[in-house]
């Protein structure tokens, strides 16, 4: 298969000049895995003009956005298409009312066409971080009156981020999650979706992270300011900047999504060639998803 490598908008533009083009994209990658009818189970089938698949024993016709987070796109494969690589290649994204003008449909169906781009953003959990390894919580929001520090009853969003260093102290890795507060119930969730038990952990001195030396090598220091953890400071003010300039204001329920499409960004930085590929692969592999729970949401 010839993935699309790199990120200039022309060259992207050359690949993809129609719906078929992406389909056919679609259907190169599904191709790698096995065929099973979603009907009656068969396994064998005839291609179609359109790159769909027909079942040899029940005719079914499977489009080559069946089973794929493409699938029932109403405003055309080639538009979600361009949205995945902006999301994918830009620094910093754009917003849903401003993709929505860019591509010509509504801000309510970019938003949520970007949400299940996001989900597939999403860190599968199977390659967790290892070696030397930051954790600190994050609040994001105004100021609460009469609210300060790590207070349980403010109004602002919590958050907690991880990030794995290389030997020179730059970020290699980085994972961020919402949470209800800073107790170590809460703060766990970073450590079992996303550290390795091998990781050498390194949190601030907050009583929130004791229990949890129980299970993983921890050692806590003083933060002094951040100046002790200043990898990780940077990466909470660019997430925090992020979300602040381009969005303004994102709902609890979403939070994690943004947090999956910042991430998925920074993880990736270095190979930034095949990343749209990879979002692809993404988007064909991941699982349907009810468009009630993104409204919801």
């Amino acid at each position: 298969m010839n993935i699309f490598k790199g990120q200039n908008l022309l060259e992207f533009s050359d690949r993809f000049k129609s719906d078929l083009d992406c389909k056919e994209y679609l259907a190169e990658i599904k191709s790698k895995t096995a065929y099973k009818c979603s009907r009656c189970n068969h396994t064998a089938y005839q291609p179609q003009k359109d790159f769909g698949r027909k079942c040899n024993v029940c005719g079914h016709i499977e489009s080559a956005t069946a089973g794929t987070l493409f699938h029932k796109v109403k405003f055309g494969v080639r538009k979600a298409f361009f949205i995945c690589f902006e999301m994918a290649t830009t620094t910093k994204s754009l917003s849903a009312s401003y993709m929505a003008v860019r591509y010509g449909v509504t801000e309510t169906t970019a938003r949520l066409f970007m949400h299940k781009v996001r989900e597939a953003m999403a860190s599968s959990g199977n390659y967790p971080m290892d070696g030397e390894v930051h954790v600190d919580e994050f609040v994001l929001g105004g100021k609460d009156e009469g609210k300060t520090g790590r207070s349980y009853d403010s109004r602002k969003k919590k958050a907690v981020t991880a990030v794995q260093l290389t030997e020179d102290g730059k970020v290699k890795r980085m994972y961020a999650m919402r949470i209800e507060d800073f107790s170590a119930e809460s703060l766990q969730y970073i450590f079992v979706n996303h550290i390795s038990r091998d990781a050498k952990v390194t949190t601030d001195k907050w009583r929130g992270y004791r229990p949890i030396t129980k299970v993983y090598d921890i050692t806590q220091i003083e933060s002094n300011n951040g100046m002790n953890f200043k990898a990780l400071h940077t990466m909470i003010h660019q997430v925090k900047s992020w979300i602040r300039t381009t969005y303004s204001w994102v709902s609890d329920g979403n939070l994690n999504r943004y947090f999956s499409e910042f991430c998925y960004r920074i993880n990736r930085s270095q190979s930034k060639d095949t990343i749209f590929n990879n979002l692809i692969c993404r988007m064909v592999e991941a699982k349907a998803i009810n468009q009630s729970k993104l409204v919801g949401n």
